[in-house]
Protein backbone atom coordinates (compact mmCIF):
# COMPACT_ATOMS: atom_id res chain seq x y z
CA UNK A 1 0.00 0.00 0.00
CA UNK A 2 2.89 2.60 0.71
CA UNK A 3 4.84 1.62 -2.48
CA UNK A 4 1.44 2.44 -4.26
CA UNK A 5 0.94 6.05 -2.21
CA UNK A 6 4.32 6.21 -2.98
CA UNK A 7 4.27 5.76 -6.70
CA UNK A 8 0.90 7.82 -6.83
CA UNK A 9 2.68 11.06 -5.26
CA UNK A 10 5.36 10.51 -7.76
CA UNK A 11 2.54 10.56 -10.65
CA UNK A 12 1.66 13.72 -9.20
CA UNK A 13 4.75 15.46 -9.93
CA UNK A 14 5.20 13.77 -13.42
CA UNK A 15 2.22 15.34 -14.07
CA UNK A 16 3.20 18.62 -12.90
CA UNK A 17 6.38 18.74 -15.21
CA UNK A 18 4.33 17.60 -17.82
CA UNK A 19 1.69 20.35 -17.65
CA UNK A 20 4.67 23.07 -17.65
CA UNK A 21 6.72 21.77 -20.56
CA UNK A 22 3.44 21.42 -22.63
CA UNK A 23 2.63 25.17 -22.00
CA UNK A 24 5.33 26.36 -23.16
CA UNK A 25 5.91 29.27 -20.70
CA UNK A 26 9.20 28.47 -19.09
CA UNK A 27 9.59 26.58 -15.79
CA UNK A 28 7.89 27.58 -12.92
CA UNK A 29 9.37 25.40 -9.56
CA UNK A 30 6.36 27.42 -6.94
CA UNK A 31 3.62 24.64 -7.62
CA UNK A 32 6.75 21.96 -7.07
CA UNK A 33 7.77 23.31 -3.80
CA UNK A 34 3.50 24.07 -3.03
CA UNK A 35 3.33 20.09 -4.03
CA UNK A 36 6.03 19.18 -1.73
CA UNK A 37 5.18 20.99 1.22
CA UNK A 38 1.36 19.20 1.36
CA UNK A 39 2.98 15.92 1.06
CA UNK A 40 6.03 16.42 3.88
CA UNK A 41 3.82 18.92 5.87
CA UNK A 42 7.25 21.28 5.81
CA UNK A 43 7.68 24.72 4.18
CA UNK A 44 10.04 24.37 1.55
CA UNK A 45 12.33 27.44 -0.52
CA UNK A 46 14.38 27.13 -3.44
CA UNK A 47 18.04 29.47 -3.09
CA UNK A 48 19.10 30.82 -6.08
CA UNK A 49 23.58 30.32 -6.42
CA UNK A 50 23.97 33.98 -5.07
CA UNK A 51 22.05 33.07 -1.82
CA UNK A 52 18.48 34.89 -2.53
CA UNK A 53 15.63 32.92 -2.45
CA UNK A 54 14.00 32.32 -5.97
CA UNK A 55 10.72 30.96 -4.97
CA UNK A 56 9.41 29.21 -1.47
CA UNK A 57 6.53 28.00 -0.06
CA UNK A 58 3.96 31.36 1.65
CA UNK A 59 5.08 30.29 5.41
CA UNK A 60 8.84 29.37 5.21
CA UNK A 61 10.69 30.75 7.40
CA UNK A 62 13.05 33.71 5.75
CA UNK A 63 14.67 34.49 8.96
CA UNK A 64 16.98 31.30 9.07
CA UNK A 65 18.71 31.66 6.17
CA UNK A 66 21.25 33.55 7.24
CA UNK A 67 22.79 31.36 9.54
CA UNK A 68 22.59 28.44 6.81
CA UNK A 69 24.84 31.12 4.83
CA UNK A 70 27.92 29.62 5.13
CA UNK A 71 26.09 25.89 4.47
CA UNK A 72 24.31 27.04 1.40
CA UNK A 73 27.84 28.16 0.08
CA UNK A 74 28.68 24.80 0.41
CA UNK A 75 26.12 23.25 -1.19
CA UNK A 76 26.23 25.47 -4.27
CA UNK A 77 29.65 25.80 -4.80
CA UNK A 78 30.01 21.56 -5.01
CA UNK A 79 31.71 20.97 -1.66
CA UNK A 80 28.76 19.41 -0.13
CA UNK A 81 25.64 17.16 -2.06
CA UNK A 82 23.48 17.54 0.64
CA UNK A 83 23.33 18.52 4.54
CA UNK A 84 20.42 18.70 7.53
CA UNK A 85 20.56 20.98 11.02
CA UNK A 86 18.26 22.18 13.17
CA UNK A 87 17.52 26.05 13.76
CA UNK A 88 15.63 26.21 16.50
CA UNK A 89 12.52 24.11 16.94
CA UNK A 90 12.82 23.21 13.10
CA UNK A 91 14.37 20.48 11.41
CA UNK A 92 16.38 21.92 8.39
CA UNK A 93 16.96 19.73 5.58
CA UNK A 94 19.55 21.26 2.64
CA UNK A 95 19.96 19.44 -1.37
CA UNK A 96 21.97 20.64 -3.73
CA UNK A 97 20.29 20.92 -7.59
CA UNK A 98 21.80 20.55 -10.47
CA UNK A 99 25.27 19.45 -11.88
CA UNK A 100 27.07 22.93 -12.33
CA UNK A 101 28.17 25.52 -10.08
CA UNK A 102 26.58 27.83 -8.50
CA UNK A 103 24.65 25.50 -7.68
CA UNK A 104 20.86 26.43 -6.55
CA UNK A 105 19.33 25.03 -3.06
CA UNK A 106 16.55 23.20 -2.07
CA UNK A 107 15.89 23.92 2.00
CA UNK A 108 13.27 21.65 3.67
CA UNK A 109 12.16 23.76 6.99
CA UNK A 110 9.81 21.31 9.30
CA UNK A 111 9.13 20.41 13.12
CA UNK A 112 10.26 16.96 12.61
CA UNK A 113 13.10 15.53 10.41
CA UNK A 114 11.94 13.95 7.26
CA UNK A 115 10.93 10.30 6.81
CA UNK A 116 12.69 8.06 4.54
CA UNK A 117 9.94 8.74 2.38
CA UNK A 118 9.68 12.42 2.82
CA UNK A 119 13.59 12.46 1.51
CA UNK A 120 13.40 10.79 -1.41
CA UNK A 121 10.01 13.15 -2.34
CA UNK A 122 12.23 15.94 -1.72
CA UNK A 123 15.17 14.51 -3.41
CA UNK A 124 12.66 13.48 -6.55
CA UNK A 125 11.24 17.11 -6.50
CA UNK A 126 14.63 18.51 -6.47
CA UNK A 127 15.68 16.70 -9.21
CA UNK A 128 12.86 18.07 -11.63
CA UNK A 129 13.13 21.21 -10.53
CA UNK A 130 16.89 20.81 -12.14
CA UNK A 131 15.28 19.53 -14.53
CA UNK A 132 12.95 22.29 -15.37
CA UNK A 133 15.46 24.50 -14.91
CA UNK A 134 18.07 22.90 -17.47
CA UNK A 135 15.38 22.81 -19.60
CA UNK A 136 14.35 26.87 -19.50
CA UNK A 137 18.29 27.27 -20.11
CA UNK A 138 17.38 25.28 -23.20
CA UNK A 139 15.29 27.11 -24.14
CA UNK A 140 16.69 30.18 -23.19
CA UNK A 141 19.51 29.67 -25.35
CA UNK A 142 17.68 27.91 -28.05
CA UNK A 143 15.92 31.65 -28.32
CA UNK A 144 19.03 33.35 -28.54
CA UNK A 145 20.16 31.17 -31.31
CA UNK A 146 17.32 31.52 -33.27
CA UNK A 147 17.56 35.46 -32.71
CA UNK A 148 21.02 35.38 -33.74
CA UNK A 149 20.47 33.20 -36.89
CA UNK A 150 17.71 35.58 -37.82
CA UNK A 151 19.97 38.58 -37.44
CA UNK A 152 22.74 36.68 -39.54
CA UNK A 153 20.16 35.87 -41.77
CA UNK A 154 19.14 39.33 -42.72
CA UNK A 155 22.65 40.04 -42.76
CA UNK A 156 23.55 37.99 -45.46
CA UNK A 157 19.88 39.18 -47.21
CA UNK A 158 21.40 42.99 -47.03
CA UNK A 159 24.78 42.70 -48.22
CA UNK A 160 23.06 40.54 -51.13
CA UNK A 161 21.02 43.38 -51.36
CA UNK A 162 23.99 45.90 -51.84
CA UNK A 163 25.26 43.95 -54.01
CA UNK A 164 28.22 42.99 -51.82
CA UNK A 165 28.68 39.49 -52.38
CA UNK A 166 32.57 39.03 -50.93
CA UNK A 167 30.75 41.14 -47.70
CA UNK A 168 28.05 38.00 -47.86
CA UNK A 169 30.67 35.37 -47.55
CA UNK A 170 33.53 36.81 -44.92
CA UNK A 171 30.14 37.48 -42.41
CA UNK A 172 29.90 33.73 -42.86
CA UNK A 173 33.12 31.93 -42.75
CA UNK A 174 32.53 29.06 -41.57
CA UNK A 175 29.54 27.90 -42.42
CA UNK A 176 28.79 29.72 -45.51
CA UNK A 177 24.91 29.13 -46.96
CA UNK A 178 25.07 27.18 -50.07
CA UNK A 179 22.82 29.78 -51.83
CA UNK A 180 26.06 31.79 -52.09
CA UNK A 181 27.37 29.43 -54.17
CA UNK A 182 24.58 29.44 -56.26
CA UNK A 183 24.91 31.26 -59.74
CA UNK A 184 21.07 32.63 -59.88
CA UNK A 185 18.29 33.06 -57.33
CA UNK A 186 14.65 33.83 -57.18
CA UNK A 187 13.44 36.12 -54.41
CA UNK A 188 10.11 34.68 -53.37
CA UNK A 189 7.80 37.34 -51.11
CA UNK A 190 5.29 35.44 -49.03
CA UNK A 191 2.54 37.41 -47.35
CA UNK A 192 1.33 35.54 -44.04
CA UNK A 193 0.28 36.23 -40.65
CA UNK A 194 3.04 37.69 -38.72
CA UNK A 195 2.78 35.44 -35.84
CA UNK A 196 3.99 32.37 -38.55
CA UNK A 197 6.99 34.15 -39.40
CA UNK A 198 9.07 32.49 -36.76
CA UNK A 199 7.40 29.33 -36.79
CA UNK A 200 8.37 28.71 -40.71
CA UNK A 201 11.70 30.01 -40.45
CA UNK A 202 12.56 27.99 -37.61
CA UNK A 203 10.59 24.47 -39.24
CA UNK A 204 12.62 24.81 -42.05
CA UNK A 205 15.71 25.95 -40.90
CA UNK A 206 18.98 22.84 -41.34
CA UNK A 207 21.51 22.81 -38.36
CA UNK A 208 23.74 25.77 -39.64
CA UNK A 209 20.89 28.32 -39.33
CA UNK A 210 20.03 28.36 -43.30
CA UNK A 211 17.37 26.68 -45.04
CA UNK A 212 19.32 24.42 -47.24
CA UNK A 213 20.24 25.76 -50.75
CA UNK A 214 17.81 29.08 -49.70
CA UNK A 215 17.42 31.94 -46.69
CA UNK A 216 14.02 32.64 -45.35
CA UNK A 217 14.53 36.17 -43.94
CA UNK A 218 12.31 38.55 -41.61
CA UNK A 219 10.99 41.79 -44.09
CA UNK A 220 11.77 44.28 -40.78
CA UNK A 221 9.89 46.97 -42.30
CA UNK A 222 6.21 45.35 -42.97
CA UNK A 223 5.57 42.31 -40.30
CA UNK A 224 3.89 40.56 -42.97
CA UNK A 225 6.12 39.53 -45.40
CA UNK A 226 8.49 36.41 -45.23
CA UNK A 227 11.10 36.86 -47.57
CA UNK A 228 12.80 33.54 -49.26
CA UNK A 229 15.92 33.64 -51.70
CA UNK A 230 15.68 30.63 -53.27
CA UNK A 231 19.17 29.03 -55.18
CA UNK A 232 18.37 28.92 -59.11
CA UNK A 233 21.13 27.58 -61.33
CA UNK A 234 23.14 24.43 -59.79
CA UNK A 235 20.07 22.22 -60.48
CA UNK A 236 19.05 23.81 -63.96
CA UNK A 237 16.39 21.32 -65.56
CA UNK A 238 17.53 19.90 -69.09
CA UNK A 239 16.53 22.30 -71.72
CA UNK A 240 15.47 24.87 -69.42
CA UNK A 241 15.12 28.54 -70.92
CA UNK A 242 17.06 30.54 -67.56
CA UNK A 243 17.86 34.06 -69.01
CA UNK A 244 19.69 36.95 -67.69
CA UNK A 245 17.19 39.87 -67.46
CA UNK A 246 13.67 40.24 -66.27
CA UNK A 247 10.54 39.18 -67.70
CA UNK A 248 12.15 35.95 -68.41
CA UNK A 249 10.87 33.18 -66.10
CA UNK A 250 13.34 30.32 -66.38
CA UNK A 251 12.39 26.85 -65.29
CA UNK A 252 14.54 24.57 -63.01
CA UNK A 253 14.07 21.35 -61.19
CA UNK A 254 13.00 24.01 -57.97
CA UNK A 255 10.74 25.84 -60.07
CA UNK A 256 9.00 23.15 -62.60
CA UNK A 257 5.96 23.32 -60.60
CA UNK A 258 5.50 26.80 -61.16
CA UNK A 259 4.24 26.45 -64.89
CA UNK A 260 1.47 28.64 -65.99
CA UNK A 261 -1.29 26.22 -66.85
CA UNK A 262 -3.27 28.83 -69.40
CA UNK A 263 0.12 29.50 -71.39
CA UNK A 264 2.94 27.60 -73.45
CA UNK A 265 5.71 26.94 -71.91
CA UNK A 266 8.06 29.48 -73.96
CA UNK A 267 9.78 30.86 -70.82
CA UNK A 268 8.05 34.09 -71.47
CA UNK A 269 5.13 35.39 -69.52
CA UNK A 270 4.55 38.99 -70.94
CA UNK A 271 0.97 39.09 -70.21
CA UNK A 272 -2.34 37.31 -68.89
CA UNK A 273 -2.92 35.22 -65.25
CA UNK A 274 -0.30 33.98 -63.48
CA UNK A 275 -1.78 30.94 -62.33
CA UNK A 276 0.65 28.11 -60.81
CA UNK A 277 0.16 24.64 -61.80
CA UNK A 278 0.83 21.29 -59.93
CA UNK A 279 3.18 18.82 -61.21
CA UNK A 280 3.76 16.36 -58.68
CA UNK A 281 6.80 14.42 -60.36
CA UNK A 282 9.05 17.92 -59.57
CA UNK A 283 7.64 19.00 -56.88
CA UNK A 284 10.26 19.30 -54.85
CA UNK A 285 12.75 22.05 -53.07
CA UNK A 286 12.14 25.51 -51.16
CA UNK A 287 10.02 26.85 -54.01
CA UNK A 288 7.68 23.83 -54.07
CA UNK A 289 7.47 24.11 -50.28
CA UNK A 290 5.97 27.64 -50.38
CA UNK A 291 3.77 27.13 -53.00
CA UNK A 292 2.30 24.09 -51.02
CA UNK A 293 2.27 26.34 -48.00
CA UNK A 294 0.01 28.72 -50.02
CA UNK A 295 -2.20 26.30 -51.17
CA UNK A 296 -3.02 25.59 -47.73
CA UNK A 297 -3.25 28.39 -46.17
CA UNK A 298 -5.89 30.58 -47.04
CA UNK A 299 -4.68 33.73 -45.85
CA UNK A 300 -1.04 33.35 -47.41
CA UNK A 301 0.22 35.19 -51.01
CA UNK A 302 3.25 35.03 -53.03
CA UNK A 303 5.30 36.80 -55.42
CA UNK A 304 8.00 35.15 -57.03
CA UNK A 305 10.77 36.87 -59.75
CA UNK A 306 12.62 35.95 -62.36
CA UNK A 307 16.30 34.13 -61.90
CA UNK A 308 18.86 36.61 -61.34
CA UNK A 309 22.47 37.00 -60.54
CA UNK A 310 23.41 37.03 -56.88
CA UNK A 311 24.99 40.29 -57.06
CA UNK A 312 21.56 41.62 -58.57
CA UNK A 313 19.15 40.30 -55.28
CA UNK A 314 18.03 44.02 -55.23
CA UNK A 315 15.85 43.88 -58.69
CA UNK A 316 14.69 40.29 -57.76
CA UNK A 317 13.28 41.76 -54.76
CA UNK A 318 11.45 44.59 -56.72
CA UNK A 319 10.26 42.13 -58.64
CA UNK A 320 8.76 39.76 -56.42
CA UNK A 321 7.14 42.84 -54.47
CA UNK A 322 4.99 43.70 -57.49
CA UNK A 323 4.64 40.14 -58.18
CA UNK A 324 2.45 39.67 -54.67
CA UNK A 325 0.95 42.82 -55.61
CA UNK A 326 -0.50 41.07 -57.96
CA UNK A 327 -0.54 37.47 -56.72
CA UNK A 328 -3.32 38.85 -53.57
CA UNK A 329 -5.94 39.46 -56.10
CA UNK A 330 -5.73 36.34 -57.81
CA UNK A 331 -7.68 33.37 -56.54
CA UNK A 332 -4.32 31.03 -56.52
CA UNK A 333 -2.58 33.92 -54.39
CA UNK A 334 0.55 33.19 -56.18
CA UNK A 335 2.09 35.35 -59.18
CA UNK A 336 5.47 35.58 -61.41
CA UNK A 337 6.54 38.56 -62.28
CA UNK A 338 4.91 39.95 -65.16
CA UNK A 339 7.93 40.78 -67.26
CA UNK A 340 8.41 44.31 -68.72
CA UNK A 341 11.14 45.35 -70.01
CA UNK A 342 12.76 48.68 -67.60
CA UNK A 343 12.34 52.35 -68.49
CA UNK A 344 15.92 53.19 -67.67
CA UNK A 345 17.56 51.05 -70.58
CA UNK A 346 15.40 52.91 -73.09
CA UNK A 347 16.18 56.08 -72.23
CA UNK A 348 19.09 57.99 -74.06
CA UNK A 349 22.10 56.74 -72.49
CA UNK A 350 24.00 59.87 -72.45
CA UNK A 351 21.42 62.86 -71.99
CA UNK A 352 19.42 60.42 -69.11
CA UNK A 353 22.93 60.33 -67.41
CA UNK A 354 23.49 64.13 -67.85
CA UNK A 355 19.98 64.61 -66.73
CA UNK A 356 20.85 62.83 -63.21
CA UNK A 357 24.00 63.68 -62.20
CA UNK A 358 22.27 67.35 -62.79
CA UNK A 359 19.86 66.78 -60.30
CA UNK A 360 22.13 64.82 -57.57
CA UNK A 361 25.25 66.85 -58.26
CA UNK A 362 24.23 69.16 -55.36
CA UNK A 363 24.87 65.85 -53.44
CA UNK A 364 28.26 65.05 -53.78
CA UNK A 365 29.27 65.98 -50.58
CA UNK A 366 26.68 64.23 -48.53
CA UNK A 367 27.38 61.34 -46.40
CA UNK A 368 26.86 57.80 -47.41
CA UNK A 369 24.30 57.35 -44.63
CA UNK A 370 22.27 60.10 -45.34
CA UNK A 371 22.39 58.98 -49.15
CA UNK A 372 21.22 55.26 -48.38
CA UNK A 373 18.34 56.21 -46.37
CA UNK A 374 17.19 58.74 -49.05
CA UNK A 375 17.25 55.84 -51.99
CA UNK A 376 14.77 54.20 -49.51
CA UNK A 377 12.62 56.50 -48.30
CA UNK A 378 12.26 57.38 -52.15
CA UNK A 379 10.65 54.07 -52.19
CA UNK A 380 9.15 53.21 -49.07
CA UNK A 381 7.13 54.86 -46.11
CA UNK A 382 9.45 56.35 -43.33
CA UNK A 383 8.39 54.56 -40.73
CA UNK A 384 9.36 51.08 -42.64
CA UNK A 385 13.09 52.71 -43.62
CA UNK A 386 13.23 53.39 -40.35
CA UNK A 387 12.19 49.55 -39.03
CA UNK A 388 14.46 48.31 -41.96
CA UNK A 389 17.67 50.38 -40.49
CA UNK A 390 17.27 49.66 -36.76
CA UNK A 391 16.76 53.79 -36.51
CA UNK A 392 14.25 56.35 -35.30
CA UNK A 393 11.47 57.82 -37.41
CA UNK A 394 13.01 61.01 -36.72
CA UNK A 395 16.30 59.87 -37.83
CA UNK A 396 15.42 59.65 -40.76
CA UNK A 397 13.22 62.62 -41.45
CA UNK A 398 16.27 64.58 -40.49
CA UNK A 399 18.41 63.05 -42.84
CA UNK A 400 16.00 63.28 -45.48
CA UNK A 401 15.21 67.23 -44.11
CA UNK A 402 19.23 67.78 -45.24
CA UNK A 403 18.38 66.45 -48.64
CA UNK A 404 15.28 68.49 -49.37
CA UNK A 405 17.42 71.90 -48.48
CA UNK A 406 20.30 70.87 -50.36
CA UNK A 407 18.21 69.84 -53.65
CA UNK A 408 15.52 72.32 -52.52
CA UNK A 409 13.03 69.77 -53.07
CA UNK A 410 9.76 68.55 -51.54
CA UNK A 411 10.24 64.95 -50.70
CA UNK A 412 6.50 64.60 -49.69
CA UNK A 413 5.62 64.98 -53.21
CA UNK A 414 5.07 61.74 -55.28
CA UNK A 415 6.68 62.95 -58.83
CA UNK A 416 9.43 64.51 -56.68
CA UNK A 417 10.60 61.27 -55.30
CA UNK A 418 9.99 59.27 -59.01
CA UNK A 419 12.30 61.71 -60.68
CA UNK A 420 15.08 61.18 -57.57
CA UNK A 421 14.49 57.42 -57.53
CA UNK A 422 15.17 58.00 -61.18
CA UNK A 423 18.02 59.60 -61.10
CA UNK A 424 19.22 57.29 -58.39
CA UNK A 425 18.95 54.47 -60.79
CA UNK A 426 20.73 56.11 -63.87
CA UNK A 427 23.72 56.74 -61.62
CA UNK A 428 24.10 53.94 -59.82
CA UNK A 429 23.17 56.15 -56.32
CA UNK A 430 26.84 57.38 -56.92
CA UNK A 431 25.94 61.86 -57.27
CA UNK A 432 29.27 62.90 -58.32
CA UNK A 433 29.96 60.58 -61.86
CA UNK A 434 32.28 63.24 -63.58
CA UNK A 435 30.07 64.42 -65.62
CA UNK A 436 30.09 68.08 -66.39
CA UNK A 437 28.10 70.56 -68.54
CA UNK A 438 28.36 67.89 -71.66
CA UNK A 439 30.51 70.29 -73.26
CA UNK A 440 28.54 73.64 -73.57
CA UNK A 441 25.27 71.90 -74.17
CA UNK A 442 22.27 72.27 -71.82
CA UNK A 443 21.17 69.39 -69.24
CA UNK A 444 18.35 67.67 -70.75
CA UNK A 445 15.34 68.20 -69.00
CA UNK A 446 13.58 65.22 -67.71
CA UNK A 447 10.08 66.25 -70.38
CA UNK A 448 12.85 65.61 -73.30
CA UNK A 449 14.16 62.69 -72.12
CA UNK A 450 10.22 61.28 -71.80
CA UNK A 451 9.39 62.37 -75.16
CA UNK A 452 11.44 59.76 -76.70
CA UNK A 453 9.78 56.67 -78.69
CA UNK A 454 11.22 54.00 -76.95
CA UNK A 455 9.58 56.03 -74.06
CA UNK A 456 6.36 56.44 -75.10
CA UNK A 457 6.59 52.91 -76.58
CA UNK A 458 7.21 51.59 -73.08
CA UNK A 459 4.18 53.86 -71.49
CA UNK A 460 1.61 52.68 -73.66
CA UNK A 461 2.59 49.13 -73.03
CA UNK A 462 2.55 49.65 -69.16
CA UNK A 463 -0.63 51.46 -69.45
CA UNK A 464 -2.31 48.90 -71.84
CA UNK A 465 -3.51 46.58 -69.70
CA UNK A 466 -5.69 49.83 -67.86
CA UNK A 467 -7.84 49.41 -71.26
CA UNK A 468 -11.24 48.02 -71.73
CA UNK A 469 -12.51 47.68 -67.86
CA UNK A 470 -15.70 47.04 -67.36
CA UNK A 471 -17.47 49.97 -66.69
CA UNK A 472 -14.87 50.93 -64.61
CA UNK A 473 -12.43 54.29 -65.26
CA UNK A 474 -9.40 52.96 -63.43
CA UNK A 475 -6.83 55.30 -65.52
CA UNK A 476 -9.22 57.96 -64.60
CA UNK A 477 -8.80 56.85 -60.76
CA UNK A 478 -4.44 56.80 -60.91
CA UNK A 479 -4.53 60.03 -62.80
CA UNK A 480 -6.29 61.70 -59.78
CA UNK A 481 -4.45 59.54 -57.48
CA UNK A 482 -1.44 60.99 -58.59
CA UNK A 483 -2.37 64.32 -58.57
CA UNK A 484 -4.10 64.14 -55.47
CA UNK A 485 -0.19 63.04 -53.89
CA UNK A 486 -1.33 59.73 -53.65
CA UNK A 487 -4.41 60.61 -50.92
CA UNK A 488 -7.27 58.56 -51.88
CA UNK A 489 -9.71 60.35 -49.46
CA UNK A 490 -8.68 63.67 -51.82
CA UNK A 491 -8.74 61.37 -54.83
CA UNK A 492 -12.28 59.97 -53.67
CA UNK A 493 -13.45 64.28 -53.41
CA UNK A 494 -12.18 64.91 -56.24
CA UNK A 495 -13.96 62.08 -58.61
CA UNK A 496 -17.47 62.36 -56.46
CA UNK A 497 -16.61 58.85 -55.49
CA UNK A 498 -16.15 56.85 -51.98
CA UNK A 499 -12.63 56.43 -50.16
CA UNK A 500 -13.46 52.80 -50.52
CA UNK A 501 -13.95 52.55 -54.27
CA UNK A 502 -11.06 54.43 -54.67
CA UNK A 503 -8.89 51.87 -53.07
CA UNK A 504 -10.84 48.94 -54.61
CA UNK A 505 -10.13 51.08 -57.96
CA UNK A 506 -5.99 50.97 -56.84
CA UNK A 507 -6.32 47.10 -55.76
CA UNK A 508 -7.78 46.22 -58.94
CA UNK A 509 -5.12 48.31 -60.76
CA UNK A 510 -1.97 46.44 -59.05
CA UNK A 511 -3.19 43.62 -60.22
CA UNK A 512 -3.65 44.54 -64.01
CA UNK A 513 -0.22 46.31 -63.61
CA UNK A 514 2.06 44.07 -61.84
CA UNK A 515 2.71 46.44 -59.14
CA UNK A 516 2.83 47.09 -55.83
CA UNK A 517 0.48 50.47 -55.19
CA UNK A 518 -0.85 50.27 -51.90
CA UNK A 519 1.28 47.77 -49.35
CA UNK A 520 5.20 49.37 -50.01
CA UNK A 521 4.56 51.55 -52.90
CA UNK A 522 7.42 50.51 -54.57
CA UNK A 523 5.64 50.58 -57.93
CA UNK A 524 4.46 54.18 -57.98
CA UNK A 525 7.18 55.51 -59.77
CA UNK A 526 6.07 53.24 -62.93
CA UNK A 527 3.01 54.63 -62.89
CA UNK A 528 4.61 57.87 -62.40
CA UNK A 529 6.34 57.95 -65.15
CA UNK A 530 3.90 56.42 -67.12
CA UNK A 531 1.47 58.46 -66.73
CA UNK A 532 3.88 61.31 -67.06
CA UNK A 533 4.83 59.94 -70.47
CA UNK A 534 1.66 59.28 -72.20
CA UNK A 535 0.56 63.25 -71.46
CA UNK A 536 3.51 64.32 -73.80
CA UNK A 537 3.40 64.69 -77.47
CA UNK A 538 6.54 62.74 -78.83
CA UNK A 539 9.96 63.98 -80.34
CA UNK A 540 9.34 64.88 -84.01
Amino acid sequence: MEARTHTGRLDELLHEVRRQMSRGAGADPRPVLDWLGRQIDADVALVGGAGAVETSTERFPRQILPSLAPTLARLSGGQLAAAATERGALQVRLEALGPHAPRPVLVVAGASAPTLEAASLVSHAGSLIALLDRAQDADTTFRGYQYKARQLRFAVFSALLAGDLTLARRMTTGAVPALLDAERLRVYLLHCPPEDRDRLAQTYQDGSGYHGTGLMVHCPAFKEHLICLVAEGSGVADGADVADGPGVVGESADEADGRFDDEPDTGRHDTGRHDVADDPETAHGQGAVLRRLVRDNAHYALGISSPYPLGATAEAYGQALHALAAARHTPERMAAYLGRTPLVPLLPHTEASAWAHALLRPLGSTPRATLDITRLAVTFPRSAVARLLDISRNTVSHHLSRVEATLGLDLGDVRTRAALDLAFCLTGGQPDGGFGARGGRPVPTLDELFRTEPAHAWAREFLRPLQDIRGRDLRTTLCAWIDANTDAQRTARHLGLSRNTVRAHLRAAEHLLSRDLLTTGSGIHDLVHALHIAGLPPAD
